[in-house]
C-alpha cells in the first residue's frame, strides 16, 4: 500500500509512476480531497479536545472556589458532542482513504524499464546452453503419458480441466524436485524452512496485494473465511504480520514448499496446455524481510539464489527484467527466470522474482526497530519462486529426453530417487 502522505506530498511522483505501468493517467483527485477533509476534521477535533482541556480547567478551579459551572458544563457537553461526530467522520474517512489505497498498485522502481507489455522487457543474462537434441523433441505431455509418469485424463474426471494426477516415477520426481529445491535453499543459500497453512484468511491476503484487486482469481471456502493459496508468499510473509522485528534481525529469510490454488480465469491458449498452467501446482517460495537501505542488493541475491537451481540442474535459462507495465500488482521492481523448453522453441517463465519495498509491509504492518532509535520503520519485502516445480518437471523432460523415448534423470536428483539415472517405461 502506497503512503497517503507520500501521495499528498508527492502527487506528481505517484501520478508518473502509476501512469508507467499501463500509460493511463490516474486520477487522485478524489483520494486527495478524502485525505483534505479528514485532516481538517482531525484538526478540528484536536482543537475541540484542547477547548475542552481548558474549559475542564476552568471549570475545576470555580469548583474550588464554590462558584457555579453548569453553563461551562453545558459548553463540555456539546463539545463532546462535536468531538463525537468528528471523530465519526474522520473514522469513515479513514476507512474510505484505506479502501482506496488498497487497490492502487505499488510505483515502479525508477530503475524499472518503460513499456506496458511483456515486449518491452529488458534482457539482463543467460546461462548454460541449450540441449542438442538428435530427434524432434517431443513436449512434456507425450513423454509424459509415454513413460506413464502423468495422466491428465484421469485427473480431469476426478477434478475437471488443469489438473494432473503425477504417478509412479513421475510422483517420485516432482517429490525429488521439491526435497532438492528445498535442501539447497536450507543448506547452501542461507534459507530457514517454513511449512506455513495452505488455508489463510482475508487480511493476509490484503497483506499482499492479493485482495481486494484479485478476488476472481482465488479459491474460498464456501463456509469459512478463508481461502485457498496462491502462493506461499501469502502465508510466509503474513509470518511476522503486525510485528515489530529488530534491525540487527535483518536480512530474514525463509523458504517454503507448498502446492498453490489459482483460478486462472483469464488465461487461455497454449499456455494452458499440459502442466504449464494449473489450478493446482507445487512451488517452493523463497521470502525475505529486508532493510530499506539494502532491499536492491537482497533482491539481485534472491535471484541468484533461484538460478543456482536451474545451474545445478544444467538447464539453459534467460534473465529478464520486467518493464513497469508487465510488473505484478505490488512489485517495484521484478525479474523472471525464463527456462528453455525444446518442444515450443522458447523460454518459459519459472520464476519471478520482486522487491515490493514498502508496499506489502505497510498494508501488513510490518517493521523494524532501529538500533539508532526513533520511531519503527517498514520493512522491505521481496519474494521469488525458487523454483515452479511442476514447470521443472516439464523442463528435465524436455530437455533431458532422448532419441529413444527415454528421459535422463540429472545427476544431482539421483540421490533423491534412490540412485536411478532413467526414465523409460518400463520403470
Amino acid at each position: 500500500m502506497l503512503d497517503i502522505k507520500f501521495i499528498r506530498e508527492n502527487p506528481q511522483i505517484v501520478k508518473t509512476g502509476l501512469q508507467r505501468r499501463n500509460g493511463k493517467s490516474p486520477d487522485l483527485e478524489e483520494l486527495l480531497q478524502q485525505e483534505e477533509k479528514r485532516r481538517q476534521s482531525l484538526q478540528e477535533s484536536e482543537q475541540l479536545k484542547n477547548k475542552k482541556k481548558s474549559i475542564s480547567e476552568k471549570i475545576g478551579k470555580l469548583k474550588r472556589q464554590g462558584k457555579n459551572t453548569s453553563q461551562l458544563m453545558d459548553d463540555v457537553k456539546n463539545i463532546n458532542l462535536s468531538i463525537k461526530d468528528l471523530d465519526e467522520k474522520v473514522e469513515a474517512l479513514e476507512n474510505i482513504i484505506h479502501a482506496k489505497l488498497l487497490g492502487i498498485p505499488n510505483i515502479p522502481d525508477e530503475k524499472t524499464p518503460d513499456g506496458l507489455d511483456e515486449s518491452s522487457n529488458r534482457f539482463i543474462r543467460e546461462w548454460g546452453d541449450k540441449p542438442n537434441l538428435a530427434s524432434q523433441p517431443l513436449n512434456h505431455v507425450e513423454l509424459g503419458e509415454r513413460l506413464g509418469l502423468i495422466d491428465l485424463k484421469r485427473a480431469a474426471k476426478i477434478s475437471g480441466a488443469r489438473f494432473a494426477v503425477y504417478k509412479g516415477a513421475g510422483a517420485a520426481l516432482i517429490r525429488a524436485l521439491i526435497n532438492f529445491m528445498i535442501d539447497v535453499h536450507t543448506q547452501e543459500n542461507g534459507y530457514e524452512e517454513l511449512y506455513p497453512p495452505f488455508l489463510v484468511n482475508e487480511r493476509s491476503l490484503q497483506g499482499t496485494g492479493q485482495l481486494p484487486k484479485f478476488g476472481e482469481e482465488l479459491f474460498a471456502m464456501k463456509d469459512d473465511p478463508l481461502f485457498l493459496i496462491p502462493t506461499a508468499e501469502v502465508p510466509v510473509t503474513n509470518f511476522h504480520g503486525a510485528e515489530i522485528l529488530e534491525e540487527e534481525s535483518l536480512p530474514i529469510c525463509y523458504t517454503a514448499y507448498t502446492p498453490c490454488f489459482r483460478r486462472e480465469a483469464g488465461s487461455y491458449g497454449k499456455d494452458t496446455q499440459g502442466l504449464i498452467r494449473q489450478h493446482q501446482f507445487d512451488k517452493v517460495e523463497l521470502v525475505k524481510f529486508s532493510r530499506m537501505e539494502e532491499s536492491e542488493r537482497e533482491l539481485e541475491k534472491l535471484v541468484n539464489d533461484a538460478e543456482l537451481i536451474l545451474k545445478k540442474l544444467n538447464l539453459h535459462y534467460r534473465v529478464m527484467e520486467l518493464c513497469a507495465g508487465d510488473l505484478g500488482f505490488s512489485a517495484a521492481k521484478t525479474y523472471d527466470l525464463e527456462v528453455w523448453l525444446p518442444s515450443q522453441s522458447t523460454y518459459r517463465e519459472i520464476s519471478s522474482c520482486s522487491n515490493f519495498k514498502d508496499y506489502q509491509a505497510r498494508r501488513a504492518k510490518i517493521r523494524c526497530k532501529k538500533k539508532t532509535g526513533g520511531k519503527p520503520e517498514f520493512v522491505h519485502t521481496l519474494n521469488g519462486s525458487g523454483l515452479a516445480a511442476g514447470r521443472l518437471f516439464v523442463a528435465i523432460l524436455e530437455n533431458y529426453q532422448n532419441s529413444d523415448g527415454t528421459v535422463t534423470v540429472p545427476e544431482v536428483i539421483r540421490p533423491y530417487l534412490q540412485g536411478r539415472e532413467v526414465l523409460s517405461a518400463q520403470i
